[in-house]
């Protein structure tokens, strides 16, 4: 790897069913297996995935209507599923990114979310390996 701009720390044990916690401990979570039994309270992986994926999406599309000269105000909520993958039996992970844009007609909005999926780490990361959908919405 070349060009680090920066790197983040995180540890993780005990598995789905352990705890998570950030080098600086602004992460500090126990980890439910939300499919489990459990009356717990906790975090699960999909949900930390949904949460950085929404941030890094929002940040790439903020950044791609500046670019075209755009004023906007978004919301994005990434919906991870852990979801049965029928090749091996195991398990998969599929996103789907829900885009509300507000500024620009439903048409701006589409080109807008794709910009921002062709340049988001995230999406970059996961192109090919997973399913995502991204449903946008001009409001």
């Amino acid at each position: 790897m070349s060009n680090i701009i920066f790197t983040s720390h995180a540890t993780a044990e005990g598995g789905r069913e352990g705890h998570v916690q950030s080098d600086d401990g602004l992460i500090d979570l126990n980890l439910v297996d939300p499919a489990g039994n459990s009356d717990e309270e906790g975090s699960n992986p999909e949900q930390l995935f949904a949460a950085g994926y929404a941030a890094c999406f929002d940040g790439a599309l903020n950044l791609m209507a500046s670019k075209e000269k755009k004023e906007i105000d978004s919301t994005l909520r990434a919906d991870v599923s852990l979801v049965k993958d029928p090749e091996d039996g195991g398990f998969k992970v599929g996103v789907v990114l829900n885009v509300e844009i507000k500024g620009v007609s439903q048409s701006e909005a589409e080109h807008l979310a794709h910009l921002a999926h062709d340049f988001c780490p995230y999406s970059k990361a996961t192109r090919g390996n997973i399913d995502v959908e991204l449903n946008v919405t001009a409001k």
